[in-house]
């Protein structure tokens, strides 16, 4: 049977990468921007909705703001694909990450008292990021949220159990993955918000510069192959 090829931008590797970086941005704006989901516009939707209902339509403007800025993002990123598509001499996909690590790189100078730019911002770079990178493999997956990761993670493992059928059970496997790094990069942020305050989101730029050789053609390839080559070089000497 023949082993089917994902494009780079859909790595296994790479799909951690960006969930620890969207879970770092969730748990960042919440605890130190203003108690705002900037990757789960549906907690804000929530109460944005709660906020116009008691007539508090300040509070509930800076919960409008993260979900229009979301939007924005979704919108630019069909731009910039319509418009960079065709260039061979870099990826459209690379364009959307130096402009994710322009901006968070940004939001790390920028003081409490602009904390309504900082969602902006921060919702913006989620939306490119989950508009631009849309599977893991061969499963739609998101890197800034869990629910649909988790009905989608949930539906695979009930079909093995039920059917035995491996594929669902490989599925099932990335999806939860993700999710647990999604965890892992929501826990690093709360950890890092309160020791290094609103620089700690800089974190996320080095983390998000391991994208650039992974999308490069063949990568996952060669590093596969290269720790083939060293645990069988390992094994040799072992049996010597």
């Amino acid at each position: 049977m023949r082993k089917t090829r994902y494009q780079p931008s859909e790595s296994y590797i790479l799909g951690i990468i960006l969930a620890l970086s969207g879970g770092f941005w969730d748990t960042y704006t919440y605890i130190l921007r203003g108690n705002v989901f900037a990757n789960a516009e549906t907690g804000n939707i929530v109460l944005l909705g709660i906020n116009i209902a008691q007539g508090d339509l300040k509070t509930a403007f800076n919960y409008f703001v993260p979900v229009f800025a979301f939007s924005l993002g979704v919108i630019i990123i069909g731009l910039i694909r319509k418009r960079f598509r065709e260039i061979s001499l870099f990826h459209w996909r690379n364009i959307v990450i130096t402009l994710e690590i322009f901006i968070i790189f940004s939001v790390g100078f920028m003081p409490q008292s602009l904390n309504h730019l900082v969602n902006i911002l921060v919702s913006f770079v989620c939306a490119m990021q989950v508009a631009t990178f849309k599977r893991v493999k061969d499963c739609p997956c998101a890197t800034t949220m869990c629910t649909g990761n988790l009905r989608s993670g949930t539906e695979h493992l009930f079909a093995y159990i039920t059917t035995g059928n491996k594929d669902s059970l490989r599925r099932s496997k990335i999806y939860f993955s993700v999710i647990l790094f999604f965890i892992a990069g929501a826990v690093i942020g709360a950890l890092c918000s309160s020791f290094f305050g609103i620089g700690s989101i800089w974190i996320t730029c080095v983390i998000l510069f391991l994208a650039y050789p992974i999308m490069r053609k063949n990568f996952i390839h060669r590093l596969k192959f290269r720790i083939r080559y060293f645990f069988a070089l390992l094994e040799r000497k072992l049996h010597k």
